[in-house]
C-alpha cells in the first residue's frame, strides 16, 4: 500500500485535535486532515481545496527551523496529536524536526517519519548535486538507529508502506532532553556514515516491518488514545447572507 493511501485512510478514519505536517508542497496529504492543522513548507504549490472541513488551518511558507524558532506552537499552546515529518531529507534536519515536534506533542501522540527505509544505496546520497533522477530519501534512514540507541524509551513501529516505509514513533516524552544534549555528538558520529558502511543487514535487524493494511484493519491501534469522537468533527455549512 502506498503511504499516500495510508495517510488518506488515516485522516478519513481518525479525527485529531491538532495535526502538523512538515514538508507539504502540494498539500495532498494534509488536505485530508479534518482537525486543526499546521502545514509548513518553504515552497507551497497547492491548487486544490486544502481546507476542507478543518476548523483551522495554519500555513507557514518557511523552513521548519524558522517555523519552530517562531514559537508559534508554544504561543498557541498546541499539543500535537499527530505529526508527519517529510521535510529536508538529511538526517540532521529530520532529527531537529523530531526533537521540536516531540516537545509540542501530547505524550500519547504519534510522530511519523517518512522515507527512512530506502531500497537503493543511490537514493541515500547526501550530495545535493548528485541526487538520483527518481526517488531520493537522503540519509534519514539514520533516524532509526539514532532513536534506537539514544531513545530506547520510544516505541518504533515501521509500516511497509510503499515506496520507502513509514516509521511511527509513539510513547513520546515531551520533557526529554536526551537528543538535544547529544545532538552535536550524533551529528559528528553519523554525518559521514553511509548505509554501506553501517551495513544493510545491521540496519534491517533493527526492526520488523508491519503490514500497513493489517495495521488499518486493527483500527490504527497506536492512535487510540488521541483520536477524537466523530461527533467533534466540524461540519461547515454555507450561510447565505
Amino acid at each position: 500500500m502506498k503511504y499516500t493511501t495510508f495517510m488518506a485512510a488515516l485522516h478519513r478514519d481518525v479525527l485529531f485535535d491538532w495535526y502538523m505536517e512538515i514538508g507539504c508542497r502540494t498539500g495532498r496529504i494534509f488536505a485530508n486532515a479534518r482537525g486543526k492543522t499546521i502545514a509548513v513548507d518553504p515552497f507551497f504549490r497547492c491548487d486544490t481545496n486544502v481546507i476542507g472541513s478543518k476548523p483551522a488551518l495554519h500555513v507557514f511558507q518557511q523552513t521548519s527551523d524558522d517555523f519552530f524558532a517562531s514559537d508559534f506552537l508554544k504561543a498557541m499552546k498546541v499539543k500535537l496529536s499527530f505529526s508527519f515529518l517529510d521535510g529536508m531529507h538529511l538526517f540532521e534536519f529530520l532529527l531537529r524536526d523530531f526533537m521540536a515536534a516531540e516537545k509540542a506533542s501530547d505524550p500519547k501522540g504519534v510522530i511519523a517519519l517518512h522515507d527512512c527505509c530506502p531500497f537503493s544505496h543511490e537514493m541515500t546520497t547526501r550530495d545535493l548535486s548528485a541526487m538520483p533522477k527518481q526517488a531520493w530519501t537522503g540519509d534519514v534512514w539514520k533516524l532509526i538507529p539514532i532513536l534506537k540507541h539514544y531513545r530506547p524509551d520510544l516505541q518504533i513501529t515501521v509500516l511497509d508502506a510503499a515506496p520507502t516505509g513509514l516509521v511511527l514513533i509513539s510513547k513520546l516524552d515531551p520533557q526529554s532532553q536526551v537528543l538535544e544534549r547529544n545532538y552535536a555528538e550524533i551529528v559528528e558520529c553519523y554525518t559521514t556514515t553511509t548505509l554501506q558502511e553501517f551495513g544493510l543487514d545491521a540496519f534491517n535487524a533493527l526492526f520488523d516491518y508491519e503490514v500497513t493494511s493489517t495495521f488499518i484493519a486493527a483500527g490504527y491501534p497506536l492512535f487510540s488514545d488521541v483520536r477524537l469522537p466523530e461527533a467533534a468533527a466540524l461540519k461547515p455549512e454555507k450561510i447565505t447572507p
